[in-house]
């Protein structure tokens, strides 16, 4: 598994593994534009692909499944058990989605009938960062696909007086300058708060070409901003749209 708790050899090598592409969703799905502050939500927008964004920027392939979950998690009147378990669901998605970016190299291993089967193994030596605290929705789905994955965590708060984002705490494994980062973070709004998340982390040796958003709703804008701070950096999410479900945190841990 990509996720067992050991250093990774290939960032320090010098050998790169090319990322595998998450298919796009289809043209038929485009994504509105972004809205102005002075324009009502409910406004038709034109249609923006999400390859304007740049090949940084990955959907999930959008299905009928997706789809439920999402019109689910934005709908006011879902109950917060039911708004949980949706949002459990597309978690898992988009962290099996960020797991599949991760470096692989080809095994070969023998059956218990003998046989030689030749297949993958995931390059090991990765790790999760949460931003505080709507990220920790998305530690327990990270855990669920990998038992040993050591989590840091990152808590950004917009100061009172200057509203600009402010790091308060990080904290992150000793060796995180030589690990693949996925970065948990489930509504892109205006972007700020990764944008300074990633900067900690660069502080801290890590590459932005090593680090994977992983996101389950972002605006044009958010994605934009991220995308122009750190053009190497990954984003995984399962829909670009201007209004982003910012109850997410509040629904989630029933603080709303």
């Amino acid at each position: 598994m990509p996720c067992h708790n050991q250093q990774l050899n290939s960032v320090n090598s010098g050998q790169e593994h090319p990322m595998k592409q998450v298919r796009f969703a289809s043209s038929s799905s485009s994504v509105p534009a972004v809205l102005n502050s002075s324009e009502p939500t409910d406004v038709p927008t034109q249609p923006v692909s999400p390859d304007s964004l740049g090949p940084q920027l990955k959907l999930l392939p959008l299905n009928d499944q997706i789809r439920e979950l999402q019109t689910i998690i934005r709908d006011k009147t879902t109950s917060r058990g039911d708004f949980v378990f949706c949002a459990d669901r597309l978690i898992r998605l988009v962290v099996e989605e960020g797991l599949n970016q991760l470096p692989f190299s080809e095994c070969t291993v023998t059956t218990p009938t003998g046989y030689k089967y030749e297949g993958v193994k995931f390059e090991r030596g990765n790790c999760g960062v949460s931003i505080m605290r709507s990220g920790e929705a998305m530690e327990q789905g990270l855990r669920d696909c990998c038992r040993s994955i050591r989590i840091g965590k990152i808590l950004i708060q917009s100061d009172e007086e200057t509203q600009k984002a402010k790091v308060y705490y990080a904290k992150f494994p000793p060796d995180v300058y030589r690990r693949k980062v996925l970065l948990m973070y489930p509504i892109l709004s205006t972007g700020n708060t990764v944008i300074e998340a990633v900067r900690v982390l660069i502080e801290h040796g890590v590459q932005p070409k090593h680090i994977i958003l992983l996101s389950l709703f972002s605006t044009p804008h958010g994605a934009k901003s991220i995308i122009q701070e750190f053009p190497d950096i990954t984003i995984l999410t399962t829909e670009v749209h201007p209004v982003a479900p910012t109850h997410f945190g509040q629904r989630y841990f029933g603080t709303d």
